[in-house]
């Protein structure tokens, strides 16, 4: 059983930081794709390749987010640290993970390649 487990959201002034971490269980690790996506339409991914460590960024969120992970004996963590933090980026994001192809080594930004899913944890920034 997969279990993505988000936190770290909140609320944040305009040009501050977040750092949002996602606990993964039950998933194996190893050179497999994990994402970052935000709102309704899963929108604005970041992308790790747990294998190779690549990372990929949607145009809105690229020099501002930095997507990492952290593998202990047997867990992993993911983390997506928020900086430079705008209105627009008010959303619910989410961790996801999946069995997903990568090509030339990086993890796609399509959200519905992905089939495990955290709950979602808030962010808020206002001006």
């Amino acid at each position: 059983q997969v279990q993505l487990v988000e936190s770290g959201g909140g609320s944040v002034q305009v040009g501050g930081s977040l750092k949002l971490s996602c606990a993964a269980s039950g998933y194996r690790i190893r050179s497999n794709c994990m994402a970052w996506f935000r709102g309704k339409e899963r929108e604005g991914g970041a992308t790790i390749y747990t294998g190779s460590v690549k990372t990929d960024y949607a145009d809105s969120v690229k020099g501002r987010f930095t997507i990492s992970q952290d593998n202990a004996k047997n867990t992993l963590t993911l983390y997506l640290q928020m900086n430079s933090l705008k209105p627009d980026d008010t959303a619910m994001y989410y961790c996801a993970a999946g069995l997903v192809t990568a090509v030339g080594g990086i993890c796609p930004r399509l959200s519905d390649r992905y089939s495990y899913w955290g709950q979602g944890t808030q962010v808020t920034v206002s001006s």
